[in-house]
């Protein structure tokens, strides 16, 4: 659940940062998110752990095929397996979109940077 929430805060991060908006809107705005970006780092070894865990779940899972199976168990094995997938799933798009939100704010920080080197030598 935790992850569910953390992907969704940062897609809209993402999508904050990445509309046209002014250029006054768009610098506070990336400095907002920069600082944010420092607590939140905790989601790249919570996202690590999580992908840990699956795999050792998903190697000492109990098998669930043949006769001997209800179809209760079938449907439990099979609704842990989806819950699985979704939750790798999660923890990728966790780090990727904690990495691209971190490059965008990044590049616009080096961009404002160049942009007053550049005033500093047209001012000389």
């Amino acid at each position: 659940m935790i992850l569910t929430y953390v992907v969704a805060a940062e897609a809209v991060m993402a999508v904050l940062i990445t509309l046209p908006s002014p250029k006054a809107l768009k610098s506070t705005l990336v400095s907002l998110i920069s600082l944010i970006l420092q607590p939140s780092m905790f989601i790249v070894p919570f996202a690590s752990f999580q992908l840990l865990d699956i795999y050792w779940k998903n190697e000492h899972r109990l098998m669930c095929s043949g006769e001997a199976c209800t179809a209760a168990e079938r449907d439990r094995y099979e609704k842990s397996i989806y819950k699985s997938q979704r939750n790798i799933i999660l923890c990728c798009a966790a780090c990727l979109l904690y990495w691209c939100v971190y490059r965008v704010c990044k590049y616009h920080k080096e961009i404002q940077r160049m942009e007053e080197v550049e005033k500093r030598y047209k001012e000389e």
